[in-house]
């Protein structure tokens, strides 16, 4: 046995592997995965619709079964699985993938939800018109040839495309190490931009800016800013930012919201969107969404979300921006083989390559139209010749014995070419009428003009020019359309939490061992007084809900403690439960507390822009006011409010303007109403003054602010209360003792609230068990200062008046004052103000 030893060579494995690695990139960066910038072509999308203009697809031709082309392309010119082929073919078919469709399809192939086509023994397929000009003149040498994969025939290297296709339908690819992705455009615009880069080789990238707004996605859309495509147009990497188109209609069942979407983003899979909004709204990820279903037909898209009674279209909407494909973002990064290498090229790069390449058509069609017309007119010199000596010449080859010497005798004797002599022996006896004679002489000097015009071009590169600017605005005539994408000048900014949570009138609860909840206001029904009550917040042994407001998911909540902080919280930050008797979330866990501080205000406001004061009062009677505003440096960790006294603490808080009346409520019923303009404005690192002066073991309980035609709702800690109109409080000086304002005794308790309200509000109790009454202010009699009033809320042995909260009623605003009961108490002799 004999071995070729001299044929193996040794190579290190790395050496190997690396070349082989790089051959293997280099094929499917060039072969493969990149677009070519002159035509925007892949391989096997040129290869596809160089195959079908054999097959003479045309526009007008009758369709052909897509598995006949794909065999044509396999067979001739693509030696990969059909797969590939097919699928590039039916993406140039799909109205939803391209700008401009290269390929008319007949049948299935595909739809926005990603239906996958009919396999291609079903469809049929023929080239579209606007496809046609990708193949204009590829039979006048205008591109290069090279041999297919078994050099059996010849395939085109690029097609001499009169579209700018790059920019025209975009293109994506992965390559080894690179990718590629370039969106649609419109036809229009681009072919503006080409003429004006003719016309102007030196035009700025803010001139053609001007003219090409942006990418335009056949799925259309809305693309929020232009930042993103600047850079991509000026550096090659940039992004579109595209959101779908939606809008809100009224339902005609039950008067509910409806958000109604009609266009989609680019390359977005409507099914999917419509399942990832289902899913999202039944994991309650988004809120306010009842129903979601997909209404699409042969007219367009539209895909229908029914909102709950309580959802809020806007909030809705920036939440499917946020968690779903309605808002995508489009990398472009502008790739393509340029003189067979990758580049990245920018908006006027490409339009420039384009030019140069249509440059070079113009000059290679031109080349090849004058050598046929120069050939065409040699031979018909030769024809007049004959047709000018036309017996000498018909005796010159009867003499003649074959064909040969005829040839050779007439070039011998008229001093004809050799392919002139075969012209006249191939010319036809009708020839040498009158008639054709005359057409012979018109062919040649049309023939001339046509030679003198094509040398003329040929000799002036800014008519070559001229030609290709005129060829461009041929294509718009024929094919442009208007811009589908809407581009709006705002930028998509990242969302706010704040615009993804949905404005919604909320309960408050703080407890005493500093459980904090939220829960929708309608979780408590309206109830008459003196009832029992709901268990509105399940606590711990001997703990109490002591705090409860209502404000606005969006409000900014300022906690108070008693040992005069201020920390402030979002209130859509509070944990939102599903059941009332939910325990809630430690408040320590949101906002810093020490472990002997405590909540004893909370105030819900818009922003600090208000033009409002915060009273401020204390446990020992001192009062203060500081502007609003002088808190908005206030963060998380929360700032000082006011400076106490060591046995001292914060009781109340309130927003109000700067000459409003407050009135302040102690413990054993005494109160006192002054101006709070005669109070200094003092700085937030101060004490307070004397607001009132306390008996002996009193204390404050509460302070709020005057409204015209308002009532004083005071709140034992037994359940008892009254109202009693605001103006049996005469204005005092500040710092006196007042006037007696409940009658308090062993029944009754000591009083735990007081509280200004108008009369129309709806008023919630909380006790330190967690029970709850919600009833009207109305129902609550109104009585005389020196009264002990009436029953609201029946409490255990054990328990006791915690919190109150009004707020007005959601449908009636009027405001109408409370009517007096009818028992109608005379109200008692106003006190004189004891003197301080």
């Amino acid at each position: 046995m004999t071995t070729n030893i001299g044929t193996i060579k040794p190579v290190k494995i790395e050496d190997e592997m690396r070349g082989s690695y790089l051959d293997y990139a280099m094929s499917v960066i060039v072969s493969r995965a990149l677009p070519d910038v002159r035509d925007g072509l892949k391989p096997v999308h040129r290869r596809i619709l160089y195959a079908m203009n054999d097959l003479s697809l045309r526009s007008n031709s009758p369709y052909k079964k897509s598995a006949r082309i794909v065999g044509e392309v396999l067979g001739k010119y693509h030696p990969h699985g059909d797969a590939s082929v097919y699928d590039a073919m039916v993406r140039m078919a799909q109205g939803f993938s391209m700008r401009y469709t290269l390929i008319d399809g007949q049948g299935n192939f595909g739809s926005v939800d990603n239906d996958p086509p009919a396999a291609m023994r079903y469809t049929e397929a023929r080239m579209t018109r606007i496809s046609e000009e990708m193949l204009t003149d590829i039979e006048k040498n205008t591109v290069d040839f090279v041999p297919n994969f078994d050099s059996s025939l010849q395939e085109p290297t690029v097609l001499p495309a009169q579209l700018p296709n790059l920019l025209l339908n975009g293109t994506s690819g992965i390559a080894v190490g690179m990718t590629t992705s370039i969106p649609p455009h419109n036809l229009g615009e681009l072919c503006d931009a080409i003429v004006k880069l003719i016309e102007n080789a030196d035009v700025s990238l803010e001139e053609l800016l001007e003219i090409v707004k942006g990418p335009d996605f056949p799925t259309v859309g809305i693309i929020m800013g232009k930042e993103g495509i600047r850079s991509a147009y000026t550096t090659g990497h940039g992004k579109a930012v595209i959101r779908a188109r939606a809008s809100t209609e009224e339902s005609t069942k039950g008067g509910r919201s409806q958000i109604i979407v009609t266009e989609l983003p680019y390359q977005t899979n409507k099914a999917v969107l419509v399942e990832k909004i289902a899913e999202l709204a039944k994991g309650k990820k988004i809120e306010g969404i009842a129903e979601v279903r997909d209404e699409s037909d042969r007219d367009g898209i539209r895909v229908v979300i029914d909102l709950k009674r309580e959802g809020q279209a806007a909030q809705v909407l920036n939440n499917l921006y946020k968690h779903t494909a309605m808002q995508s973002t489009f990398f472009i990064n502008m790739l393509a083989l340029v003189n067979g290498q990758p580049r990245v090229i920018g908006l006027k790069a490409a339009l420039q390559h384009f030019i140069d390449f249509r440059r070079e058509i113009v000059v290679r069609r031109s080349q090849f139209d004058l050598k046929k017309a120069e050939e065409r007119a040699h031979i018909l010199e030769g024809l007049r010749k004959a047709l000018d000596q036309l017996d000498a010449v018909i005796a010159t080859i009867k003499q003649s014995q074959t064909a040969d010497e005829a040839r050779n005798n007439l070039m011998q004797y008229f001093g004809l070419s050799q392919e002139q002599a075969q012209a006249i022996l191939d010319m036809q006896l009708r020839r040498i009428a009158a008639l054709e004679r005359k057409k012979i002489n018109d062919e040649y000097k049309q023939l001339t003009k046509t030679i003198k015009g094509l040398e003329e071009l040929l000799a002036s590169p800014q008519n070559i020019l001229f030609l290709i600017r005129d060829e461009i605005l041929d294509l718009k005539i024929k094919y442009a359309d208007e811009r589908l994408t809407e581009i709006r000048e705002e930028e998509a900014i990242a969302f706010r939490k704040e615009d993804l949570v949905p404005h919604q009138e909320v309960a408050v609860t703080i407890s005493q061992r500093g459980y904090v909840k939220r829960l929708p206001r309608d979780t408590y029904k309206m109830q008459h007084r003196g009832g029992k009550g709901i268990v509105g917040m399940v606590t711990r042994e001997a703990d109490a809900v002591q705090h409860l407001i209502v404000a606005d998911t969006h409000n900014l909540l300022l906690f108070f403690t008693n040992r005069g902080r201020m920390n402030p919280l979002k209130c859509y930050d509070l944990p939102s439960e599903s059941s009332r008797t939910a325990k809630g979330l430690p408040l320590v866990n949101l906002i810093p507390l020490e472990e002997t501080e405590r909540i004893t205000a909370l105030i819900p406001i818009k922003d600090f822009a208000e033009t409002l004061l915060l009273l401020m009062t204390t446990r020992n009677g001192l009062f203060r006011r500081t502007p609003l505003k002088a808190f908005a440096n206030a963060r998380i960790n929360g700032i000082r409010a006011i400076i106490l006294n060591k046995d001292d603490e914060l009781v109340s808080v309130r927003l109000a303007p700067s000459d409003s009346d407050v009135v302040i409520v102690t413990e054993k019923g005494q109160s006192i109403r002054f101006n709070a303009s005669t109070v200094p404005l003092r700085s937030r690192n101060s004490r307070g003054v004397k607001g009132i002066r306390l008996d002996p073991g009193d204390k404050v309980v509460s302070m709020d602010v005057v409204r015209p035609e308002s009532y004083l709702l005071t709140i034992t800690s037994y359940g008892y209360g009254k109202l009693t109109n605001l103006r049996y409080y005469r204005p005092q000086r500040r710092a006196g003792r007042g006037l007696r304002t409940f009658k308090t005794n062993a029944k009754t308790g000591l009083v735990a609230t007081a509280t200004v309200v108008e009369g129309s509000e709806e008023l919630m109790l909380i006790s330190r068990n967690g029970k709850i009454v919600s009833t009207s202010v109305e129902q609550i009699s109104v009585q005389s200062r020196i009264t002990q009033g009436v029953s609201i809320m029946r409490l255990g042995e054990d328990d006791s008046v915690a919190a109150i909260a009004c707020f007005d009623r959601r449908n009636d605003r009027d405001k109408s004052p409370v009517a007096e009961t009818q028992s109608k108490e005379k109200p008692a002799a106003e006190e004189e103000p004891q003197t301080p």
